[in-house]
């Protein structure tokens, strides 16, 4: 505790007495400080005793003491030291009525006392309490360690700092879920600041603010009947090394944090940011084994792949698995933003040509080729890291990876650009984490490739993402294609694969693929494989290279009608509509049979194509729908 009024008088050395405010003795003194200035108000900071012999004051005019008091009061300061037998042998009858009229601790000092043993007592007191708190933050940090690197991890680190700070403390995982929180009953309060952790979230590392204030439950203690998390005060704190947070640190407590639960709470955010920020060369590592467990699933080695996972991944291909794909379309704000805050250092690296990809590059007979990057992908991390990842069918070259921080080239001070792939990837491995599940995230430029358990915590979390931003945005499915600009808010889509095992890896890769080309055209942010043979091809229709050879199929037949020799696109319709049924065509137009007949060798004429062929009848009715599609849009 620092020194207050009461150690001072209570201090054998000082023989001080109390004269009036003995009510306010335990009011906390920051310093003492001795002026003779009538008006020394300009010169307090707050928190002082000082001290007086009276030689510039009128100190018996009740008028000028009760002035002269009062702004002092107004400056802070929590006691006033009257020396006697310099100018006064008792204190003036003025000056003692005005101290007692506003509180103010009023102390004689003897004139054997020197105002210099006073101040010199405060400062050591200031000094011993100091050491006091430095030596508890040693050994707050020795305790926290040692729990930290025990059998519970973060979970017994929260305990002993809850007990530390006599209050409660959680941890927020990087998609915002409470991961552990001490005590038990701490978990439901801090799933009350959910918001003002995402808030924290949303700001450059290393960040931390304040909520609520008030009254609050020891550690130890049990539950207020008001369970409401600002009736603590809470402080969040942002963890990791970067600008992007990997997890949040909650400490509520009764009362500000004095200088000793200070120190332990420094100290939980720099153990809790190791545990949960590995070491680059870790994570690099890390990166370059995932992703060449994914090189060798692809290519049809899932013995080598199994041999290389090892305990890190051996678990994932033991049962299972979905694979992921998702990307953020080129046109769309969130890859512009990616693309603008990316350091130089960081930009994706073009994409290699086919015939420029390393020797080694593995090639499974299905097709599905693999490219080597530098730095590959990452395993349950995406750090920033570039990525080497599939492409399927010949001459296809994705691009060799990209950083996974989200808006690493922010101004200091403003809120990092959302980038939905991480977030996707933070929101799995969370999932993941919780449950503990082995999954593989390797990036992949503007994509991320994901292998999760089937049925496990990650695909349902990735499933609920989805939906969730789905439904905050409210927008139907629209169709559009995949150079389309996408407006904010509608940048990621995502397909996903029927469940496989590793020697069909190859094959749930290209499903993942499938499905998101269908969340892209449906204009829907995930698509399941299964979902791919679901609703209507037409929709498949509303690309730009459909529609060109639709208007290239039927451009003949359009100019003829426009001369007014003959309705051939609608009769050409009606026909194929009606299977090749002369009649029944023929009543839908209104016309007699042989003139649609007539209209149909006109058709073939015209096309130089026979309509008894079925792929000509196929394509000329696609090429109608394509166009009418293109019409109604």
């Amino acid at each position: 505790m620092p020194p207050t009024l009461a150690s001072l008088v209570r201090h054998p050395g000082l023989k001080l007495s109390v004269l009036a405010g003995e009510d306010r003795l335990e009011t906390p003194v920051r310093w003492a400080h001795v002026s003779e200035l009538a008006d020394p108000v300009p010169y307090m900071d707050g928190g002082e005793l000082l001290l007086i012999t009276a030689m510039q004051l009128k100190a018996e005019d009740p008028d000028e003491m009760s002035r002269y008091v009062r702004r002092l009061v107004g400056a802070g300061v929590v006691g006033l030291g009257f020396a006697l037998g310099v100018k006064y042998d008792e204190v003036p009858l003025a000056l003692a009525e005005a101290a007692k009229e506003e509180g103010l601790p009023l102390l004689g000092v003897p004139r054997r006392t020197p105002f210099i043993a006073i101040s010199k007592a405060v400062s050591a007191a200031i000094a011993a309490d100091q050491y006091r708190a430095v030596t508890a933050g040693f050994e707050a940090q020795r305790e926290l360690t040692r729990a930290a690197i025990g059998a519970e991890g973060p979970a017994a680190l929260l305990a002993r700092l809850a007990s530390h700070v006599d209050g409660w403390a959680a941890l927020y995982d990087a998609s915002g879920s409470v991961v552990a929180a001490a005590p038990d009953w701490a978990a439901r309060r801090a799933a009350r600041l959910v918001t003002d952790v995402e808030r924290l979230r949303s700001r450059p590392g290393p960040a931390s603010i304040v909520v609520g204030g008030g009254g609050g439950a020891g550690a130890t203690g049990a539950e207020p009947a008001e369970d409401t998390a600002v009736a603590d005060r809470v402080e969040l704190q942002s963890l990791g090394t970067g600008r992007r947070t990997r997890g949040v640190l909650a400490v509520g407590t009764g009362a500000p944090l004095g200088t000793a639960e200070r120190y332990a709470v420094h100290s939980a955010v720099a153990l809790l940011t190791l545990t949960t920020e590995r070491s680059r060369a870790l994570r690099e590592a890390e990166q370059r084994l995932g992703a060449a467990v994914l090189r060798m699933l692809l290519a049809g080695e899932p013995d080598h792949a199994r041999a290389v996972a090892g305990r890190l991944y051996g678990g994932l291909l033991d049962a299972p698995f979905r694979m992921l794909v998702a990307e953020v379309p080129s046109g769309g704000a969130a890859h512009q933003a990616r693309m603008a805050s990316s350091p130089a250092d960081e930009a994706p690296a073009p994409a290699q040509a086919p015939a420029e990809r390393p020797a080694d590059a593995a090639t499974a007979g299905t097709g599905t080729s693999v490219s080597t990057g530098t730095g590959a992908g990452t395993g349950r991390s995406t750090g920033s890291g570039t990525g080497a990842v599939p492409g399927t069918g010949p001459g296809t070259a994705p691009g060799a990876g990209a950083t996974m921080a989200a808006g690493a080239g922010a101004a200091v001070g403003e809120p990092e650009p959302a980038d939905p792939l991480a977030t996707l990837a933070d929101t799995m491995e969370a999932a993941a984490a919780r449950t503990g599940e082995s999954v593989l995230v390797v990036p992949d430029g503007e994509r991320l490739i994901v292998l999760a358990p089937d049925g496990g915590s990650a695909v349902e979390a990735c499933a609920e993402h989805a939906r969730a931003v789905e439904s905050r945005r409210g927008t139907k499915a629209r169709p559009r294609g995949r150079g389309a600009a996408a407006p904010h808010g509608d940048e990621l889509v995502i397909g996903l694969s029927a469940p496989a095992g590793p020697i069909a890896a190859a094959a749930a890769y290209r499903q993942a693929e499938q499905a998101l080309s269908v969340a892209r055209r449906r204009g829907r942010m995930l698509v399941e494989h299964e979902q791919v043979a679901a609703g209507s091809v037409l929709p498949l229709l509303a690309d730009d290279a459909v529609r060109a050879f639709a208007d290239g199929m039927l451009r003949a037949l359009y100019e003829h009608d426009a001369t007014g020799r003959g309705d051939l696109v609608a009769s050409l319709r009606a026909w194929l509509s009606r299977h090749g049924q002369w009649d029944a065509a023929a009543a839908d137009l209104g016309v007699h049979r042989h003139t649609l007949r007539y209209r149909m060798r006109r058709v073939e004429e015209i096309l130089g194509r026979s309509l008894d062929d079925p792929d000509v009848r196929m394509e000329l009715w696609l090429a109608l729908k394509a166009t009418a599609s293109c019409t109604s849009t």
